[in-house]
C-alpha cells in the first residue's frame, strides 16, 4: 500500500469543497436549477448534515486519488493530473451518464455535472502533487 499524506488529502479536500461550493454556486448554481429542474433552497435544517456528508465522501476521493497517484508512481503535477482525468474517464464520466439515460435529463446537465467532477478531480490532483 503506497504511503498516503493525510495533510495532502484533507488541504485536497477542503479544495475540492470550495471548488464544489463556487461550481454549484456563484458560478453555474442557477444553470444547474434549471437544467435539473430543482432548488437549491431546500430544507435548511439539513444543511449542516448534507454538508458534513458531502465533505466525507470528498475526503474518500482525494484519499482514492492520493493512492492511485502511489500505486502509479505519479509524482509530478502532470502525471497526477493525467491519473485525475483516467479516473475521471473511467469512473466518474460513466457513472454521469444515468442523469440523462435513467432520469431523462438534458445532455446539458450531463456536460455541466461531468465538467465539474473532471475538474474537480483535477483541482484534488493538483493538489496532492504540491504536497506529495
Amino acid at each position: 500500500m503506497p504511503v498516503v499524506n493525510y495533510t495532502g488529502v484533507i488541504a485536497a479536500a477542503i479544495a475540492s469543497f470550495v471548488f464544489g461550493w463556487l461550481w454549484y454556486g456563484p458560478l453555474f448554481g442557477k444553470t444547474w436549477e434549471k437544467l435539473s429542474g430543482q432548488k437549491m433552497s431546500g430544507d435548511k435544517s439539513k444543511m449542516p448534515q448534507s454538508m458534513a456528508t458531502v465533505f466525507v465522501g470528498t475526503l474518500v476521493t482525494a484519499y482514492v486519488l492520493a493512492v492511485f497517484l502511489g500505486l502509479t508512481g505519479s509524482a509530478t503535477l502532470t502525471g497526477a493530473l493525467t491519473v485525475g482525468f483516467w479516473a475521471w474517464l473511467g469512473f466518474q464520466a460513466p457513472g454521469a451518464l444515468g442523469v440523462v439515460l435513467w432520469e431523462g435529463k438534458t445532455w446539458n446537465l450531463f456536460f455541466l455535472n461531468a465538467t465539474q467532477k473532471l475538474l474537480d478531480l483535477l483541482v484534488i490532483a493538483a493538489v496532492l502533487s504540491y504536497l506529495k
